[in-house]
């Protein structure tokens, strides 16, 4: 099989580490950092669900209100005193996240490699801009496409449309790349090639599919523009 000629990452929790605010809820609330950062994430991706999947009682919220709002309940629900200096602080940390540290060698060799690169994310463009830039990767992405442009949170199929768009390539000739394994299965049901960064050794969803290949690092995508031997 041909190398893809294009690759799309996911950008939470696949470029951008976001339980790295684990740190800074930590001080803010110390022996409940890294609940907190694991209960926010959770709701978060719950919120983008239910807006997208509730036809039209729910309208959609862009991805920094529902950040804001999984925060709120994620500190409700932990009794943690949630106050408006802290809530700020926490947010701003979202715009500010640290990137894997095999997020910049990875995208720098694709580039060199001549393969597009981009980023297709549930995250607003402002967000995903302060992000980008906060990380060193700007310069180093061909494609930054937020689900904003169809106001339809992943796993919606319009939003995996995204990336054919706007490579103008078919599915198949494009490597989406995630850590998530909902995601990476998602974009597998569309029909990209799939890699699944699988950092914490988890099992795969058991709904019958498989993504295209699987690591345990992002370094492990450059395996697959490998020469043959």
């Amino acid at each position: 099989m041909e190398p893809p000629r294009a690759v799309l990452f996911d950008a939470y929790g696949t470029l951008f580490d976001v339980y790295s605010i684990g740190r800074l809820a930590e001080q803010l609330f110390p022996g409940q950092g890294a609940a907190l950062s694991v209960l926010w994430r959770d709701k978060q991706i719950e919120y983008t669900r239910l807006v997208t999947t509730s036809n039209d009682g729910a309208p959609y919220r862009p991805f920094w209100d529902l950040t804001r709002a999984s925060l709120r309940w994620a500190c409700k629900r932990l009794a943690l005193d949630l106050t408006p200096e802290r809530e700020e602080r926490l947010m701003d940390q979202y715009r500010h996240l640290t990137a894997f540290e095999d997020s910049l060698d990875v995208l720098r060799s694709l580039k060199a490699r001549g393969i597009t690169t981009g980023i297709l994310s549930n995250g607003d463009p402002p967000m995903l801009d302060s992000a980008i830039r906060s990380a060193g990767l700007a310069g180093l992405l061909d494609h930054v496409l937020s689900v904003d442009a169809v106001r339809k949170y992943k796993t919606h199929p319009a939003a995996y449309a995204l990336g054919t768009r706007a490579t103008g390539l078919d599915a198949n000739r494009i490597l989406f790349v995630s850590s998530n394994a909902w995601d990476a299965l998602a974009a597998t049901w569309y029909g990209y090639r799939t890699f699944w960064v699988n950092r914490q050794q988890l099992p795969f969803e058991e709904l019958g599919t498989q993504p295209t290949a699987t690591g345990s690092t992002l370094r492990d995508v450059l395996g697959l523009f490998e020469p043959a031997s």
